[in-house]
């Protein structure tokens, strides 16, 4: 099983970029570890002869046709937006680049 110390626990912390408590860095780390022996009890399992299971049900998707209902104009659309540029809605940039 892999070593789940607290150095693996604050790099993943970091990883994921949250803040945990002491008392949360310590229930991740048994979760952690409770999650790893289950894949290695997973491991133990014979699996030589066993076909993979490629769908869990035998039933095919049944696809039905789009019908566009009850479409807005663009006009309607964009009435009550709070900002909007030629056609589009205008939103606040929420993502910066590097």
């Amino acid at each position: 099983m892999a070593n789940v110390d607290n150095a693996l626990i604050l790099k993943l912390e970091k990883l994921a970029r949250l803040q945990l408590s002491e008392s949360e860095r310590s229930r991740l780390s048994r979760d952690l570890k409770s999650v790893l022996a289950m894949v290695e009890k997973l491991e133990e399992v014979d699996t030589r002869g066993v076909e993979p299971l490629v769908h869990i049900a035998e039933q095919e998707h049944t696809l039905r046709d789009d019908l566009v209902l009850n479409q807005l104009s663009e006009v309607q659309a964009l009435i009550n937006a709070p900002e909007k540029e030629q056609s589009f809605f205008k939103v606040p940039k929420v993502i910066e680049r590097p």
